[in-house]
């Protein structure tokens, strides 16, 4: 069971805070791990502080031995109540430099409020001072993480870093949600019209519209799936990309397929029409805002595409 951080006696308190610099010096490393390949600037300044830690855990280190010898308990963040529950980081299986700062200032303050109250807990002099020297450094790591921002904006290395993160984004979720969308949006409305002219019926209409969905997801899935491992494209985890194109091929069939729950055939009919625009109009959009296409080229290829397939399953369901 975690005990209260006021039950601490001072060894303990300077074995967990230890272990806390240990634990947060291997955060840093791991951070600048991943973001070393894509960006290199701030997996630099991760380890500036990663370094930093370490020095603070030396100084502890020395510290202790002075005061209690060479046995240090082992005492973790997680066997003392009031730390914030920290999500392993090999489980994150994409990871953003947002992301990573946002962490990192959560870490700084937590590792600070640490300290100004092991400080104040403390009654030996010596310690209470290293302890309150470290909580004003730890301040000091904040400001630095923002300085080393400050620092990456002002000479272009963060709209570098940005821009390499909105190629990954564009890899790995835009591109196989895209073609999903329109696999979805486009090949299922030949069959769902088809069905619904024949049959006169939106309760058929409407099965015949959500198996062309799923049958779609499932075979788009698979095959983005299957087609790229990513080792050497960058797109990512083939399994991720797979679930990205699947799940957005069937929400593009689904989405005209809904207003045939309406009752009245003619009715479900026009909404569904108005939904096929809508969800036209969204994948120009998306091909101009992501891909670089031209807006009206963007327009005519999709909606032309579109319109071509709407037609054929009208006529094909009204012979």
């Amino acid at each position: 069971m975690a005990r209260s951080f006021h039950e601490l006696s001072t060894r303990e308190i300077l074995a967990l805070a230890i272990s806390l610099e240990e634990e947060d010096g291997r955060i840093y490393a791991d951070f600048a791990d991943r973001l070393r390949s894509d960006y290199p600037a701030s997996a630099n300044a991760l380890l500036k502080m990663q370094e930093e830690e370490s020095t603070h855990r030396h100084r502890l280190l020395d510290l202790y031995r002075e005061k209690f010898g060479d046995h240090i308990p082992l005492i973790r963040r997680q066997d003392v109540k009031g730390f914030v529950e920290r999500r392993p980081l090999w489980l994150a299986k994409m990871l953003t430099v947002s992301q990573v700062w946002r962490d990192v200032e959560v870490m700084e303050l937590e590792t600070r409020r640490f300290y100004e109250a092991a400080a104040q807990h403390s009654t030996d002099a010596g310690v209470r001072q290293l302890l309150g020297d470290l909580a004003h450094e730890e301040a000091k790591h904040s400001e630095l993480a923002e300085e080393l921002e400050n620092e990456q904006i002002t000479s272009g290395v963060r709209s570098s870093e940005e821009t390499t993160r909105r190629r990954v984004f564009v890899l790995q979720v835009v591109q196989p949600g895209l073609a999903g969308l329109m696999d979805g949006s486009v090949s299922t409305l030949a069959p769902l019209f088809a069905a619904a002219f024949a049959t006169k019926n939106s309760w058929d209409a409407f099965l015949v519209g959500l198996a062309a969905s799923i049958g779609a997801g499932i075979s788009m899935g698979f095959a983005e799936a299957l087609s790229d491992d990513g080792a050497l494209s960058g797109r990512g985890h083939p399994w991720v990309r797979g679930g990205v194109c699947g799940l957005m091929t069937t929400l593009g069939g689904i989405g005209h397929t809904l207003p045939y729950l309406i009752h009245d055939f003619t009715t479900a009919t026009a909404v569904a029409g108005g939904v096929v625009a809508v969800e036209l109009a969204l994948i120009a959009w998306i091909r101009h805002h992501f891909m670089d296409t031209p807006l009206l080229s963007a327009v005519f290829q999709v909606v032309l595409g579109g319109v071509l397939v709407f037609i054929t399953g009208i006529l094909i369901g009204s012979a």
